[in-house]
């Protein structure tokens, strides 16, 4: 993905960095990572805890006795992707420090009201809203952190980012197995109702605290950022231009009908769609232990287990997407570390599509190896879009665009594939959903190494010459700057010290040396 000679001058710039630069990343990432990671966490917490309700007394209260729980999911996608490509844009208008605390609050709201409700139709409304407001969260951090990370640093940030998904999912299955053992039938509510109030309680609190600690962007800070100084900004500026990063500017309407004609639109989009779909089996894990029997009928597991197992599995994805993420950022690439993983992911699918047609032939340990493995190579997404962060670096609306078509483009499929690969009905035993998934991750292989081939030999090249553009205008621009600087001081010196000054403008190295002093 990078040249040599593009890797090492990134290394370059990183062991030079100054220390006002570095108090600058630290900040950010004490304020700007830090809520965003809170708010994924809470996110997914809210996403997933219709699962850990429905295995914990909810499909019973309810009488969900059909796909109801499939249904869930398709509302909420269908609103989520409704709203995340307006939402998009809408933020590079609106300031992220309203948008995204002021969707988050609401959001926090609705998920309170889960708890108020007494039948599926309830529920599936709910969710419906519940997608318009949370479709805004995960690609318009992507966004914002593409816009104040540098190539070295980002993949790491959206590695740990995104890792926050697996953390909600733990304190998910955490919070409703302590629920159901301690505020069960307490004020006359049920386990699983007292897991969307406080949820809902966390939820607002965290919203509130966005509209002091994101930063907006670069080129317009938050003014109630009281962390985040005017020379924060001049250097979080220079970092771009410093790296060929196009400054961020609102979606224009010409910028969004160059983006929809861009091949590269189409292209991520379908690549993030076949890793994710193709990853999704293990969402089911909970069903999968729900359904186990004991040969005399009674079940497997209890309802504390079925909640509790599956944290494994997401503290496993934790260690493995930070694992993934800092990889990337090490060996400065993207596309070995996203094949290495599509590729670990066809075991358990192959496995799993064996063990569902003949489970008597293939042990029982063998699934459950299967499903924890499934969780250690679900780190694709902050790479892809790292990757995309590092091919489309002159044009900002597109990147903003492309994330969020590639998340609807998700949303969209899974809203009704989800019914045809994953039935709850089937549970576990799922007629086509293992090999669907085999077909996706295989496709999202070839289209990795073909996207390799193009940017190597087309697309690495107009890189280049944007970063020579970028490169040439800093020079020319701190050239100006420092010459002016230089001329308060040339006022009563002779004409060979004039002279020796004036050409000390026009050599970089000189100049530092003279403004050093």
């Amino acid at each position: 993905m990078f040249s040599k000679r593009t890797r090492a001058q990134a290394h370059a710039v990183q062991a030079s960095t100054s220390p006002a630069e570095k108090a600058l990343v630290r900040r950010l990432d004490m304020f700007l990572l830090t809520f965003g990671c809170i708010s994924q966490v809470i996110k997914f917490l809210d996403q997933s805890n219709i699962n850990n309700a429905y295995v914990s007394g909810m499909k019973e209260d309810l009488k969900l006795f059909g796909n109801e729980l499939n249904y869930f999911t398709t509302y909420f996608n269908i609103g989520y992707c409704i709203m995340l490509i307006p939402s998009q844009i809408i933020l590079t208008h609106v300031r992220p420090s309203f948008w995204l605390p002021g969707l988050e609050i609401t959001w926090g709201i609705l998920t309170g009201l889960i708890a108020t409700t007494h039948s599926a139709k309830q529920v599936y409304a709910i969710r419906a809203f519940l997608g318009l407001c949370e479709s805004s969260a995960w690609p318009g951090m992507m966004t914002l952190l593409m816009h104040w990370y540098t190539p070295l640093e980002l993949a790491k940030r959206m590695g740990f980012y995104h890792s926050c998904q697996s953390i909600g999912s733990m304190m998910s299955g955490a919070m409703q197995a302590a629920i159901s053992s301690t505020l069960e039938g307490h004020s006359g509510l049920a386990g699983w109702r007292w897991l969307f109030i406080i949820n809902a309680i966390m939820t607002v609190m965290v919203g509130a605290a966005g509209f002091f600690m994101l930063p907006d962007y670069p080129n317009r800070p938050n003014p109630r950022a009281i962390w985040f100084t005017k020379e924060h900004a001049e250097i979080a500026m220079h970092r771009l231009a410093r790296h060929a990063r196009a400054e961020p500017k609102p979606v224009s309407w010409t910028g969004a009908k160059r983006t929809f004609s861009l091949w590269a639109t189409y292209f991520f989009a379908v690549l993030y769609i076949c890793t994710v779909i193709g990853n999704y089996g293990y969402t089911f894990f909970g069903l999968f232990l729900k359904s186990l029997r004991n040969p005399d009928g009674t079940r497997t597991w209890s309802i504390p287990q079925v909640n509790a197992i599956p944290i494994g599995g997401s503290a496993i994805q934790v260690v493995f997407v930070w694992f993934w993420a800092f990889l990337s950022d090490h060996l400065q690439t993207r596309w070995p570390l996203i094949v290495t993983q599509v590729s670990i992911a066809l075991i358990p699918g192959i496995i799993m599509s064996i063990w569902t047609r003949h489970p008597q032939s293939v042990a029982l340990s063998a699934a459950y190896a299967s499903y924890f493995l499934n969780y250690m190579v679900l780190g694709t997404a902050p790479l892809i879009f790292a990757w995309l962060a590092d091919i489309l670096p002159q044009d900002p609306e597109a990147r903003s665009l492309i994330v969020g078509v590639a998340i609807a483009g998700d949303y969209a499929i899974a809203a009704w594939s989800n019914f045809l690969m994953w039935p709850a009905s089937e549970a576990p035993y799922y007629k086509y959903g293992w090999e669907a998934a085999i077909a996706l991750l295989s496709t999202a292989i070839f289209m990795t190494c073909l996207l390799r081939f193009v940017d190597a030999k087309y697309l690495r090249k107009r890189r280049e010459q944007f970063a020579n553009n970028s490169e040439q205008e800093v020079v020319s621009e701190n050239t100006l700057t420092n010459t002016e600087a230089l001329a308060e001081d040339s006022k009563g010196m002779t004409s060979v010290e004039h002279a020796e000054l004036s050409k000390k403008a026009t050599d970089p190295a000189q100049l530092e040396a003279e403004l050093a002093k």
